[in-house]
């Protein structure tokens, strides 16, 4: 029985019109890098075959999907004739089909439709699939436009990760985001599969790892996590949520995947972000207990050989050729006081503990690179000393991916600001749960990967493509997660392919037809059509009296939240939703916010506004109080107002409006805002003295 949820009929793939239209108005993604139209259509009917010469596997792979999805079989032809009505032609070798996956040129493809048939024409089967999805995207009500189409993409590597740790998707969800995937042309998928909240993948030779950690006591996670008393629990415990991926699971999985020319590249986290490993196994640990650390201890060797033993039976399950070990966010804290930790680094020569982590990449490239893999970590596993062969996955930046490319080491780029589909998309306080920052989708479209200066540089050679990542700690639902990821997704997916992109409103033109294609077929996609937006305060520039007046800071900004640093406060820029756009200025201080703004000269003080940020889930609060001062000097300060904002901590989100109006007189305006907690952060995007109204009046 066919599932409901594929793309599988021409209903859910239908052109907004059935008559040949200008190139522009197509609404193919990814955009194809050449297509033209020509007058007529041609018609399918119910008992066509797709004639191929593909053998063996390929065509009885393909010829199952044609057969789900499409609702055509296959039929076998030496030499496929001009009779032919559908003809899909591979003119490669087995080697080349081999290869496709890493390269551009064997995934591209020649489409031809006319009215008497089709052809697709490819080196390797990849580019004959792709071509069949192009196919698919141009069919309505049994019709398919006459075009020509040539077509190969930018980047190599096109992915999707999904965190399956914080909360557990069964296989029927991973298969339905397969089947979007491989329709816009999508070729990877990283599958998180252990982490802090739970351990998804059966490992035969340790089995406490999924009997003991695959499950918790709460499924909330921002509960579960903040619970000081939090616990991992077996399978029939009351109230146990969680799952795991069983070894013929993942099987079926990859199959499932392959079969859509997709490769799924596994993570097993290590050595920080192992909470669970070391509860399992505590004896991995620098203290021997569990629940007192979330890194391995990397100065033991029983962590070498547990770690090389569970990758042997990954790579038993997981014919990619990366391998992705995390890397990211290591605590390294009680490293530096282990014994062991620190007998390792005297043996080697490692001045500090970045150097042990790099240290303990190292080892596991060289196991990797002994079994034919390669290493895949985030783009902390270059502090220290980045292992010789090991790929960068590039997630803090930009910055750290140039660095690698440059220093020849391959690189996929997932900056978080662009590229983090779990950050709200639109005006936050209309939005499901989200983590925190705000990336509408002209932003991830707009992304460039690699900087014009490096463009046709070497460095290209070792981009090999981007990816979006989705983490789960506040998305417990699949319908949720389909929400975040479309059309999003559908954003990279043509920056991942098409080399010369036609611009957003192009793109949101042809994105809101295949959103309303996905809610047809079943997929809980964002309403594009209903998008507010960015903040209203944040299109234009706000004009007050303080505008490029100098800041003093008696309480200095976080360095990662500068914004723009110093003039943040006075360039009369507001923040948008999100505190990752860079405009917004946080401050963790113990004194909290304390900024001085000098007029320049006496001043009628009329009005002071200040936003501030409160979201709870990233620890960022409405200040606790809020003290206005004005000073003749700058030493003796009058304070001419107080407030407590009152805002519930729990609050999901909102931007608090703190705003005075009165008279008093003075050359330099002080806001102080104190935090709520010790740990919590405030963000302010400008203080406002003597807002300018411009007039609008005639004359």
């Amino acid at each position: 029985m066919m599932r409901k949820h594929i793309l599988l009929s021409a209903a859910f793939l239908l052109l907004s019109t059935a008559v040949p239209m200008p190139v522009a108005a197509q609404n193919i993604i990814p955009q194809p890098e050449h297509i033209s139209l020509s007058r007529g259509q041609f018609k399918l009917n119910k008992g066509l075959k797709i004639v191929t010469n593909l053998t063996g596997s390929d065509f009885k792979v393909l010829n199952q999907y044609t057969s789900e999805v499409m609702n055509h079989p296959l039929a076998y032809a030496k030499n496929p004739s001009q009779q032919a009505v559908f003809r899909l032609i591979c003119k490669g070798t087995a080697q080349q089909a081999a290869q496709a996956m890493d390269s551009v040129r064997l995934q591209g493809y020649e489409l031809e439709v006319t009215p008497k048939g089709i052809t697709i024409q490819s080196l390797t089967p990849t580019g004959l699939f792709y071509g069949l999805q192009t196919v698919r995207q141009l069919e309505k009500d049994g019709k398919i436009a006459c075009v020509k189409v040539k077509d190969t993409p930018r980047f190599a590597y096109r992915g999707l990760m999904i965190d399956c740790s914080r909360h557990f998707w069964t296989k029927e969800f991973l298969k339905k985001q397969l089947d979007a995937m491989a329709y816009f042309k999508l070729d990877r998928f990283h599958w998180h599969l252990t982490d802090g909240g739970g351990w998804r993948m059966e490992v035969k030779q340790y089995p406490r790892l999924t009997a003991e950690t695959a499950y918790r006591t709460q499924s909330d996670w921002t509960c579960w996590w903040m619970d000081k008393d939090r616990r991992y629990c077996p399978a029939g415990t009351p109230g146990a949520y969680g799952g795991y991926y069983t070894q013929e699971d993942i099987k079926d999985i990859v199959r499932y995947a392959a079969a859509r020319h997709i490769e799924i590249i596994p993570e097993i986290e290590m050595p920080g972000h192992s909470d669970e490993v070391v509860f399992a196994y505590p004896e991995l640990s620098c203290t021997g207990k569990p629940y007192t650390q979330s890194d391995l201890c990397v100065g033991k060797e029983a962590t070498y050989t547990f770690m090389e033993n569970v990758l042997k039976e990954v790579m038993e399950l997981f014919p990619s050729k990366y391998i992705h070990i995390g890397g990211d966010e290591a605590e390294r804290r009680t490293w530096k006081t282990c014994p062991d930790c620190q007998r390792m680094m005297k043996e080697n020569h490692l001045k500090d503990v970045a150097e042990l982590q790099s240290h303990f990449t190292h080892r596991m490239e060289q196991f990797l690179n002994r079994n034919g893999r390669k290493l895949l970590g985030w783009d902390e596993i270059m502090e220290g000393k980045l292992a010789p062969n090991a790929a960068v996955m590039s997630w803090r930046g930009t910055e750290a991916g140039i660095e690698a490319a440059t220093s020849k080491h391959h690189v996929v780029m997932a900056p978080q600001q662009f590229y983090y589909l779990n950050m709200y998309q639109d005006n936050p306080m209309e939005q499901p749960k989200a983590q925190g920052g705000y990336t509408r989708l002209d932003k991830t479209y707009n992304y460039e990967p690699i900087p014009a200066k490096y463009k046709g540089t070497n460095l290209e050679k070792y981009m090999d493509g981007v990816q979006a990542c989705v983490w789960t700690e506040f998305i417990a639902e699949p319908g949720h997660l389909e929400y975040m990821l479309y059309p999003r997704l559908l954003a990279l997916a043509e920056t991942g392919w098409t080399k010369q992109r036609t611009g957003y409103d192009n793109f949101c033109r042809r994105a809101v037809v295949n959103v309303d294609r996905l809610r047809r077929a079943g997929y809980n996609a964002f309403d594009l059509s209903k998008e507010k937006g960015s903040r209203i305060e944040s299109r234009s520039i706000t004009q007050h009296e303080a505008m490029g007046r100098p800041v003093t800071y008696l309480g200095r900004y976080a360095e990662k939240y500068r914004a723009e640093g110093d003039s943040t406060l006075t360039n009369g820029l507001r923040g948008d939703w999100g505190y990752l756009e860079g405009r917004w200025q946080g401050f963790i201080d113990s004194t909290g916010m304390d900024v001085v703004v000098d007029m320049g000269k006496l001043t009628e003080i009329r009005d002071v506004e200040v936003d501030f940020m409160h979201q709870y889930d990233a620890v960022i609060y409405a200040p606790a109080s809020v003290e206005l001062m004005v000073s003749d000097d700058g030493k003796n300060y009058k304070t001419i107002d107080t407030a407590q904002p009152g805002v519930k901590t729990k609050e999901a989100y909102l931007v608090y409006p703190y705003r005075w109006k009165g008279n008093a007189k003075g050359r330099y305006v002080r806001v102080r805002a104190l935090s709520r907690e010790k740990d919590a952060w405030i963000f302010t995007d400008e203080v406002i003295v003597n807002r300018i109204i411009r007039s609008c009046g005639k004359g």
